[in-house]
């Protein structure tokens, strides 16, 4: 099981946007990346691509981050935290914040 998946809220904890909060739009799980919303944005020179309608010119892209440079945002404390996983009585594993001990997915 992942600690951290599409969809959730992180923050960047390491790197030139680290504090910057944002969404997980893709796992790379074969390269340890994820691809963060509104993080680690480059600017891209572009070719045109008439076939596929693509304009060039300069166009700001976001780039993977490692994964050990983001952490899951906890909404009880405003702050990034430590994903640990727990199995609960029924069987299923669940994702717990470190600090609290809340369930994140349930």
């Amino acid at each position: 099981m992942r600690k951290i998946k599409k969809g959730d809220d992180v923050i960047v904890v390491a790197g030139k946007d680290k504090g910057k909060r944002g969404t997980v739009l893709r796992v790379m799980v074969e390269a340890d990346r994820v691809l963060v919303e509104g993080a680690n944005r480059v600017k891209k020179h572009q070719k045109p691509n008439p076939m596929k309608g693509v304009t060039a010119g300069i166009v700001d892209q976001e780039m993977p981050i490692h994964i050990s440079n983001v952490a899951l945002f906890n909404p009880a404390t405003q702050k990034a935290d430590r994903v640990g996983i727990k199995t609960l009585e029924d069987g299923r594993r669940v994702r717990v914040f470190r600090s609290n001990g809340e369930v994140i997915d349930v």
